[in-house]
């Protein structure tokens, strides 16, 4: 286990994960506001064993973990902190549609924060969202620092960012 939260544990992905990893990138409603692609069940298959490797390089800086419900072991969803191009840690999650308005975002996000800066020892954690992410966004505006929108031309949307400092 990585951390937990009231609700949920954080562990390391596995390829026991596969089917409902697969269920949930292959979800529209769930890739809507990052990157809007679903992708093939060998294409996560790929993914998945990727992000598993991750787990043994040497000064690792791409954390990708299951978050799991504490109740009954099931798979939720994916978080992450990962080093972006500008060497700055960036929060991220995602969940199975099946999981959604039960307050795991702002419980998996809080989590996330505390572990960045209790066990990784960082100084600030960055996010960006797509404005339309509504969830998303009013989770951000109560815990993190807006700082701007702009124009994400990889994704073709408007962007908000956020930075949170320990």
């Amino acid at each position: 286990m990585i951390f937990n939260t009231p609700r949920l544990y954080v562990r390391k992905l596995t390829m026991q994960d596969l089917p409902l990893f697969h269920k949930m990138q292959n979800d529209s409603a769930v890739m809507r506001y990052i990157g809007g692609k679903v992708a093939s069940l060998e294409e996560n298959k790929r993914d998945l064993e990727r992000v598993i490797k991750f787990y043994d390089v040497a000064h690792n800086d791409f954390w990708v973990w299951a978050f799991c419900s504490k109740a009954d072991d099931h798979f939720i969803g994916t978080c992450a902190l990962v080093a972006n191009k500008d060497q700055q840690y960036e929060i991220g999650y995602r969940m199975l549609k099946d999981e959604w308005e039960q307050g795991y975002g702002k419980e998996i996000t809080n989590g996330l924060i505390h572990y960045g800066f209790e066990q990784m020892k960082l100084k600030e954690i960055v996010a960006y969202v797509n404005k339309n992410n509504t969830a998303s966004v009013k989770i951000l505006d109560s815990t993190f620092k807006f700082i701007k929108e702009f124009y994400n031309e990889e994704e073709d949307c408007i962007d908000r960012f956020y930075i949170i400092s320990n």
